[in-house]
């Protein structure tokens, strides 16, 4: 996915860009990158972060920047901000999101006799393709206005400028960006949890094909919203932090809600509720309070060195990783039949062997309860659940494996229907699980709290619109 932050201030803002930028360091695990703007002009720097945390790659950058405002990224696409040279003047710009017709558009650039200077293993920069479709225009509004008209998909935007900072959101609002001040300093984040350690208040939630400028003074409205809006689902359920809040609704009250969804709709009577660490643990909290059972922590988390486990492209690594960074607490677990909460199963992999493992321990019996629908459509958007084949997601080869075919996947995402009900027991069956259960996905909307035009659930029910 990704994160953005930027800050415009009175007085040198390198710290709050750094300390900003560094609070969506759980959105991706590829790229990190700041710029700075000063007297002397831009000064940039970008650092892979695979292998090691932001703050770490970053403080020894600290001192050759200066400046009053800036920009920074957690990026899983492509190396950025990139600075950019144009008739427009010289601007850094960084972008989160996914294109999904990047191709169309970087064969209509060769077309024109364009060319791209930065690009992926895999095809053109993404970041250099708005870059390129900002710079077709006679300003940055017009700019900004050709990309939310050109693309495909998800791209939200931040440019650094001389004279201050543009935040545009995607056109549907996929991903959100916030507005937050403070005395002397504005700030605009992906993540509202950035702004209370650095003194700033939230002012204004950046609406679907928003576009502001920002200054130290303030911000201007300069492209108004528009009507749709498709903010993505899963920043509440799973991506964002439990501190955040989205179009004015918290990431972890909408947790406690969904595991209350959960427990409402269950008659099984386990000896305990536990959460998977770290996103599991807030539904976990909803449930348990709900029911009326002891939350429990049957084993903990070690992450000091250990990287994300999706992050490394091996999946044997992945399950590895997964693995040695959850510790078993015996005495909690020999004997004793819990009811684990998390907030979604995309392969099963790295589940499975930690349900094994709850087993190895001595569990009488292991329950799962999951706060969002089963996933059975790979992600348009924002590349979760994208993979090199859409048959990584468990949902699917359950489909596979009982239909032979994936011709009726839609039969599949209505609630309460029979194949529905044998979609869990086949997954739950697969896993090792002596019950399985999935939130539906009315109850998930209701926990968000936003109507369903209002949300992309992409994921679960197929539906989308550009």
């Amino acid at each position: 996915m990704g994160g953005l932050f930027g800050c415009v201030s009175k007085d040198e803002c390198v710290s709050e860009v750094f300390y900003g930028t560094d609070y969506h360091s759980h959105l991706g695990t590829r790229r990190g990158g700041m710029a700075f703007m000063d007297d002397r002009g831009i000064h940039r720097s970008i650092h892979n972060i695979e292998s090691d945390y932001f703050r770490s790659k970053f403080e020894p950058d600290l001192d050759k920047f200066s400046g009053n405002k800036g920009i920074g990224v957690i990026s899983d696409t492509d190396p950025q901000p990139l600075v950019v040279k144009s008739h427009l003047g010289s601007f850094a710009v960084c972008t989160v999101g996914r294109i999904i017709n990047i191709d169309e558009l970087t064969q209509k650039a060769y077309a024109s006799r364009q060319f791209f200077t930065e690009s992926r293993i895999w095809g053109a920069s993404p970041t250099e393709l708005v870059a390129m479709l900002i710079c077709q225009e006679e300003s940055f509004e017009a700019g900004i206005r050709n990309v939310q008209e050109s693309i495909q998909g998800s791209c939200s935007i931040l440019l650094l400028t001389p004279r201050g900072i543009w935040a545009a959101r995607d056109k549907l609002g996929r991903t959100p960006l916030i507005v937050g001040k403070k005395q002397g300093a504005f700030a605009v984040a992906s993540e509202s949890s950035s702004f209370p350690n650095l003194g700033f208040e939230t002012e204004h939630f950046i609406g679907p094909g928003e576009a502001v400028f920002i200054t130290a003074e303030g911000w201007e409205q300069k492209l108004a919203p528009g009507d749709k809006m498709q903010v993505c689902s899963f920043l509440w359920v799973y991506y964002g932090y439990p501190a955040s809040t989205y179009e004015n609704i918290n990431v972890e009250a909408v947790r406690y809600r969904c595991g209350a969804a959960l427990a409402s709709r269950d008659n099984d009577q386990p000896d305990y509720v536990s959460g998977i660490p770290d996103s599991g643990i807030g539904h976990a909290l909803g449930y348990a309070n709900a029911k009326g059972i002891p939350y429990k922590r049957p084993f903990v988390k070690y992450t000091p060195t250990w990287p994300r486990s999706f992050m490394p492209q091996n999946q044997k690594v992945r399950d590895l990783v997964a693995q040695m960074k959850l510790i078993p607490v015996a005495e909690l677990i020999q004997g004793q039949a819990p009811l684990f909460c998390d907030d979604s199963v995309v392969r099963g992999t790295q589940l499975k062997g930690t349900i094994q493992g709850i087993f190895s321990a001595g569990a009488r019996e292991v329950h799962m309860r999951l706060a969002c629908p089963c996933l059975i459509y790979p992600c348009d958007f924002l590349s979760f659940s994208t993979s090199k084949s859409s048959m990584d997601l468990i949902g699917r080869r359950a489909i596979m494996a009982m239909d032979g075919n994936l011709d009726n996947v839609a039969d599949y995402a209505s609630s309460g229907n029979g194949k529905k009900q044998a979609l869990n027991h086949w997954i739950g069956k697969e896993i090792g699980l002596n019950s399985l259960k999935y939130q539906r996905l009315e109850d998930l909307v209701q926990a968000i709290g936003l109507p369903k035009s209002r949300l992309c659930t992409h994921c679960w029910d197929g539906s989308s619109y550009f």
